[in-house]
């Protein structure tokens, strides 16, 4: 405990300094504005900051992408409350009394409550990272290459659950998809070229930075070019920093939904709009007021805007010790760590026990940057709405070619890059999520080489992958994962939670 402590400490003093600062004003703004912006999701956003990240120092860089992150998810509750238009999809929940609010005069007061509770559901979160981590990191340093194979499997299989709709399947579709990327160029264990059809560009296999920034960038760009949005922007003219008594009178609520949000965060691969819209059922649930939801309730309001941001730091918890994403940006923020030399998973401890408490100490900062923002330049940042988006996509077309360009300065980077982007756009355009296809490509090369090298040491037998005691439970919890994706068995068991906690469908469409 004492030496936890000591570690955070040091951690927040590391990252006081101007360079720090400097690094977490900018990309905190930035992340607000994507966040701000309808069409520009947090993984997006997370993904192309990547590219100018590159050359930073690791902690820097990590810095960076997390007050971006941060942001973002906070900043997609402006436009939920302006224009009834979530800005990411974490926000769809704060629209159902959000923008209520603000069409009855209250648009300040409804952006000031939703700063400070998502200050209060990060800050729950974060609690819970700084206990549960390093006790969960403690138990995976047991892990081999059997289990290390079934963790990333699950990584693969839990991609199903990031579709957000109702077909699974697609998202296993794009989780194999990034497999098979992954596997293209040569081989660790002995060398030898896998898929390259005779392209010699293609020996050092497909790039994560130009595949990610395709499949999230220019995929949008011309995913956004075939959508238009007329919606009038409500003016913000009265109080914005909302008073204690508003904040305080719903504790329970906030209480309940950073537990929530914390324990959704911790499931990998779920995200943080199914943190928010259970929040927001739970609320209804327990609420004396319960009709008041949907028609500019206070409650309902800070209910999802708390839930939704504990999702945010305690979707770190998997990521940095199992290197599982608790959400789809968390799984860019995991192919950003391979790329600046930080290995997430039961090692970290290990090989960097200080960065855990580093990224604690990002996650403060970050979240204090969003209050200390949000609170005092909400009326500025509306501005940003009446920015055209076909200018704004022509910004980001360019930072496409040219981050992808930039890493190697290779001509064919930018290739695979428009490739990606084509193959993301045909892809979201059948519904497909995006997430799984860069998880693949990340944990492609850890499941390939775990999986020969296990078969190496038990002399080809399979039996070690299914009888040592974490493989077998890692084993049960695969097997399971995907009986619950199948409708017959999945429906009944939804059907069963919704029953228990609330969650119906009457609640959680607006």
């Amino acid at each position: 405990m004492f030496d936890g402590l000591l570690m955070l400490g040091q951690g927040i003093g590391f990252f006081l300094n101007p360079e720090s600062l400097f690094n977490v004003v900018w990309a905190t703004l930035l992340g607000l504005a994507i966040g701000l912006l309808p069409g520009l999701t947090a993984t997006m956003g997370v993904a192309l900051m990547v590219t100018v990240t590159y050359k930073m120092a690791p902690e820097q860089a990590i810095l960076t992408l997390v007050c971006v992150y941060l942001g973002a998810i906070y900043g997609g509750s402006r436009t939920a409350i302006l224009l009834n238009i979530p800005g990411t999809p974490a926000a769809a929940a704060t629209t159902l009394d959000g923008y209520p609010l603000a069409r009855q005069g209250k648009a300040g007061l409804a952006m000031g409550l939703s700063t400070t509770s998502s200050t209060l559901g990060t800050l729950v979160g974060i609690f819970f990272l700084a206990v549960i981590a390093p006790v969960l990191a403690e138990a995976a340093m047991r892990f081999g290459s059997y289990e290390f194979f079934w963790l990333a499997l699950f990584g693969v299989i839990i991609s199903g659950q990031m579709t957000g709709s109702d077909t699974p399947i697609k998202g296993y579709i794009a989780g194999i998809l990034g497999l098979l990327a992954a596997m293209v160029g040569m081989e660790s264990l002995h060398a030898y070229q896998r898929f390259t059809f005779g392209i010699p560009q293609l020996g050092a296999g497909i790039d994560l930075i130009p595949a990610m920034v395709g499949a999230f960038g220019l995929a949008e760009i011309l995913s956004t070019m075939k959508r238009r949005n007329d919606a009038r922007i409500v003016s913000v003219n009265d109080r914005v920093i909302p008073r204690l008594k508003e904040i305080f009178q719903h504790w329970r609520t906030i209480i309940r939904s950073g537990l929530i949000g914390t324990f959704v965060g911790i499931i990998p691969g779920v995200g943080e709009d199914v943190g928010s819209w259970t929040s927001y059922a739970a609320a209804k649930r327990f609420s004396k007021n319960p009709e008041a939801f949907g028609h500019g309730s206070q409650e309902g309001l800070i209910a999802a805007e708390t839930g939704d941001n504990a999702v945010v730091s305690a979707a770190m918890i998997p990521t940095l010790t199992l290197a599982l994403p608790g959400s789809a940006a968390a799984a860019v923020l995991i192919a950003a760590m391979y790329l600046h030399g930080i290995r997430p998973g039961p090692m970290l401890m290990i090989e960097n026990p200080a960065f855990l408490y580093k990224v604690i100490a990002m996650l403060l900062l970050a979240t204090f940057a969003n209050l200390i923002f949000g609170l005092s330049l909400t009326k500025l940042f509306i501005k940003i709405l009446s920015v055209p988006r076909e200018r704004l996509m022509a910004v980001i077309a360019v930072l496409c070619v040219v981050g992808s360009f930039a890493v190697t300065q290779r001509m064919f980077d930018v290739y695979v890059m428009l490739g990606f982007g084509i193959v993301g756009f045909l892809l979201r355009e059948m519904k497909y999520p995006m997430a799984p296809l860069v998880l693949g490509i990340v944990l492609g090369d850890l499941l390939d080489i775990n999986l020969r090298r296990g078969l190496s040491l038990s002399n080809g037998d399979v039996m070690p992958f299914l009888t040592r005691p974490i493989s077998a439970v890692l084993c049960m919890i695969v097997v399971i994962t995907i009986l619950m994706s199948i409708p017959a068995i999945g429906n009944r068991v939804t059907a069963a939670f919704r029953k228990l906690t609330g969650f119906t469908r009457s609640v959680v469409k607006p």
